[in-house]
């Protein structure tokens, strides 16, 4: 997760779908998202990279390794900000499946979760 962050803020989309299965699904429901480690890539900019910077920024991750499961609560900042939680899927070390959830704001992660800041 945090390779993907450091990929993420350098715009190496190839660095980033690295950590990521041949056939791994990644979706942002209700949208059907990205399947393939290629389409992927092209989806984060391929040999370009975005068009312009994307930057997550990590609050939490939590793993199980008895499924295999993780999850991490992010700020994530493309065209806008958004605060979301993201729920993955591994196989043999490597994302299989990323679906994530996320809200725009402008409001920093502090504001944007209240009290409830942990």
């Amino acid at each position: 997760m945090h390779t993907i962050q450091d990929a993420w803020s350098e715009g190496n989309a190839r660095k980033a779908v690295d950590c990521f299965t041949e056939n791994a699904i990644y979706s942002s429901p209700p949208s059907r998202g990205h399947q393939g480690r290629e389409n992927l890539y092209q989806h984060l900019g391929g040999a370009e990279g975005p068009v312009v910077p994307m930057k997550i920024e990590w609050h939490h991750l939590v793993f199980d390794p008895t499924q295999q499961l993780g999850m991490g609560e992010f700020t994530f900042q493309y065209h806008l900000q958004t605060h979301g939680v993201v729920v993955v899927k591994f196989s043999q070390v490597l994302i299989s499946n990323w679906r994530e959830y996320d809200v725009p704001s402008d409001q920093i992660w502090s504001k944007f979760v209240g009290p409830n800041d942990f």
